[in-house]
């Protein structure tokens, strides 16, 4: 499968062809689970295409963490295949997506030789920060509606989209509460003329 090389236009030219060469792409389904918890990174994923969400268990509970888009890659993988422990995480495709797949063992010649493959990651780590504290913030100071009513335009500002096909269950997931507390807010956005629902889709009017 041919890749072009633009999609990768943000790394070192010569660090691209290294990489193009010792890598593989993978064309993964929506919904297609790429990383589990426990489990050793073998290949470290840049995404080229598609949307792939990482997130976290806590008792039996899923907590969205973040969302990779393209050109971007997983911190926390990055971090599990350097120090060689296992991942914290898990990770899925949130809808069709490419991603070409950097064996580690290669990582540690690559990171020497091009310091850009660095700031890549530093600028990912940054940008998660970012995104926690905004996480953090949300938790504390906003209500539920708020926080699923952002967290829907969220999502679909990633798709694309002004509809996201998702069950009530999944996105109490994401958000760590239950599954009557989705559906209740869920209700009265409705009510609010904010979304509407329809066969487990949700479409956001205002």
């Amino acid at each position: 499968m041919e890749i072009d090389k633009k999609v990768l236009s943000f790394l070192n030219p010569k660090l691209v062809d290294s990489i193009l060469k010792e890598s593989t792409l993978k064309e993964v389904p929506k919904g297609a689970e790429i990383l589990r918890e426990q489990q050793y990174v073998k290949a470290l994923p840049i995404v080229l295409e598609g949307l792939v969400k990482v997130y976290s268990r806590f008792e039996e509970k899923e907590l969205l963490l973040y969302y990779i888009e393209s050109s971007q890659s997983c911190v926390m993988s990055f971090y599990a295949a350097r120090k060689n422990t296992p991942s914290k995480i898990f990770a899925q495709t949130e809808e069709d997506s490419k991603i070409l797949l950097l064996p580690v063992e290669y990582l540690p010649i690559w990171l020497k030789e091009y310091p850009d493959l660095n700031d890549l990651f530093f600028n990912q780590y940054n940008l998660r920060y970012s995104e926690l504290l905004d996480t953090i913030s949300h938790l504390l100071l906003n209500k539920m509606d708020k926080r699923l009513y952002d967290h829907l335009k969220t999502k679909t500002t990633l798709l694309n989209s002004n509809a996201v096909k998702i069950s009530h269950g999944q996105l109490a997931n994401e958000l760590g509460t239950a599954r009557e507390v989705v559906s209740r807010v869920l209700k009265k956005l409705e009510t609010d003329g904010k979304i509407s629902q329809n066969a487990g889709e949700i479409k956001i009017i205002s």
